[in-house]
């Protein structure tokens, strides 16, 4: 992509009703087009989808690819994407924007800020859709099913709650067998290294393929899955 495309893209999503963005790691608050410094925390469904639904959360979205198919599946749940990578959120927020998915939004900032953006029990589901493995040993908590994270994502989960992770890298899939059996407030529901050789698909929207699964599936590598509830207060 030339600098001159993603420079156009960055002011694009600046002025997208669906997008929001935090430019203080060290601040709550979100710019939304013209409006400035918004708290979000607590107001999502009133304030930006103006009814009650459940909200759930693709954390390391992306080009936004299961955002907006969950929202057309489900047009009574409300979605929100987020990713540090401003031209990727383009993809998806332009994407819900020419289909008039009123239910999917997306919040370009760091996810470790996450907690900064949701009131306790806001968020009832999520997806971790091909992270970033953090390969070396050194990054391990910057893996978003280290324990790091998960004592984050306590502070804006429902009761009711259910996680799913989706990844082609089998470093990370053990990791986060490990990282959740030693995780006292965590259960895994089920958990799979290889989706496509069961004969029926352990959760109905693994099907959704991300550009990036599908650069995986290319180079002939298993897709793996975990499902898992943290226990909230």
């Amino acid at each position: 992509m030339s600098h001159r495309n993603k420079l156009k893209k960055f002011a694009d999503i600046l002025r997208f009703p669906n997008v929001y963005e935090n430019f203080n790691p060290l601040s709550p608050l979100l710019q939304n087009g013209d409006i400035h410094d918004i708290n979000m925390k607590g107001k999502w469904n009133a304030e930006h989808f103006s009814r009650e639904a459940k909200i759930c959360l693709e954390l390391a979205c992306g080009r936004g690819e299961y955002s907006v198919a969950l929202a057309e599946r489900y047009p009574d749940t409300h979605y929100i994407g987020l990713d540090i990578k401003g031209a990727r959120i383009w993809q998806g927020a332009s994407r819900a924007l020419e289909a008039k998915f009123n239910n999917v939004a997306f919040v370009r900032s760091r996810i470790e800020n996450i907690p900064s953006f949701f009131e306790k029990h806001e968020v009832s589901e999520m997806w971790i859709t091909f992270p970033d493995p953090f390969l070396r040993d050194s990054k391990e908590n910057r893996r978003l099913t280290s324990h790091n994270f998960l004592k984050r994502y306590l502070h804006f989960l429902s009761p009711d709650n259910i996680l799913h992770l989706k990844t082609d890298s089998p470093e990370l899939y053990e990791f986060t067998l490990e990282s959740l059996d030693t995780f006292e407030k965590a259960t895994i529901i089920k958990h799979f290294d290889d989706i496509y050789s069961l004969p029926e698909l352990p959760q109905p929207d693994l099907d959704i393929k991300t550009y990036y699964e599908k650069m995986h599936l290319s180079n002939s590598k298993t897709i793996k899955y975990i499902q898992f509830h943290l226990e909230v207060d």
